[in-house]
């Protein structure tokens, strides 16, 4: 792991995370793209403030989700993608459990892990802002057994505690503290 000026690379994990305020890279526009390559989330906490957003993009490999907090809770917390569209405040259960298609059991550190919606924790400064790019590359946005649009959409959470990483069903991260529906 290499630490430069605030920003940390975890290569083995695709993550790649910075506390200060990023420029914007340019992107194709979501408008202009087929809907099946583009999504995004508005993410909202319990008392329905709006925290910040993320961006999805189809890529060869998987999904690229690029994360942007503005007013996250500081601390180290999980991220997941979760089986249903629905965030329903101020507990977030109607989002279902993690998104697991493939019937694996969660965590990157289980033999037989990960769920397909397992993402790395974050760690939110004390300013509240933060920006994270993570390939996602169990899941996709097209059609197919692991897209995040089935029937009923998925949702990306935020917990109030890091994930464990073994812990099954949902790594010991605590209550849900912002949720979000996947929008095309």
């Amino acid at each position: 792991m290499k630490v430069t000026k605030g920003v940390m690379l975890l290569i083995g994990l695709g993550l790649v995370t910075s506390s200060r305020p990023a420029a914007q890279a340019p992107t194709a526009d979501p408008a202009s793209a087929s809907s099946s390559k583009f999504a995004r989330v508005v993410l909202a906490d319990a008392q329905s403030r709006t925290i910040g957003e993320a961006r999805l993009q189809e890529t060869p490999h998987g999904v690229l989700l690029r994360l942007d907090l503005r007013q996250a809770p500081p601390g180290v917390h999980a991220l997941h993608f979760h089986n249903t569209g629905r965030c329903d405040g101020p507990t977030f259960e109607s989002a279902g459990a993690h998104f697991a298609p493939g019937g694996h059991q969660h965590g990157f550190l289980k033999a037989d892990g990960p769920h397909a919606g397992d993402l790395p924790n974050i760690e939110v400064p004390g300013n509240g802002q933060l920006t994270v790019e993570y390939l996602a590359r169990d899941v996709t946005l097209g059609a197919g057994p692991t897209t995040l649009f089935d029937g009923d959409g998925s949702a990306l959470v935020v917990h109030e505690g890091k994930d464990d990483y073994i812990t099954d069903p949902a790594g010991n991260a605590g209550n849900r503290i912002a949720c979000g529906p996947l929008v095309r």
